[in-house]
């Protein structure tokens, strides 16, 4: 299952909303989005995220409430390795490169520092 694979905009949205309250009924979801569609839209998409496989639902009362199936992080470096593969052919150094090229206006000294850090730390557990 990819993490972030064919998700409309809406999905993205919705599961955003999901990883930042862990859980959450389709009221709950509705309340979050923005320009949010009407209440049996939402509820569609959640099925549909469901049988994509990235949320599941569990009944609380009368409601279900729906949680991400996987982490955000795990969903993030698929997302990311997903991004790597199909447009950088695989190339770190060259994601690395587009990455620095949009945001270097952006980056600060700090961000730029720890950067490099995690460069370092890559180099030396390399070996």
């Amino acid at each position: 299952m990819s993490a972030v694979g064919g998700l409309s905009r809406r999905e993205r949205q919705i599961m955003d909303i999901l990883y930042q309250r862990g859980k959450a009924s389709a009221a709950e979801v509705r309340q979050g989005m923005e320009d949010a569609p009407s209440y049996s839209a939402v509820r569609a998409m959640l099925r549909v995220l469901e049988e994509k496989g990235h949320v599941r639902h569990q009944a609380e009362g009368l409601k279900y409430v729906y949680a991400p199936v996987v982490t955000r992080d795990k969903a993030k470096r698929s997302a990311v390795k997903h991004v790597l593969e199909t447009f950088f052919g695989g190339s770190p150094e060259q994601i690395v490169a587009a990455l620095l090229d949009v945001s270097a206006g952006r980056l600060s000294s700090e961000e730029l520092d720890r950067m490099a850090g995690l460069i370092e730390r890559a180099k030396r557990e390399g070996k």
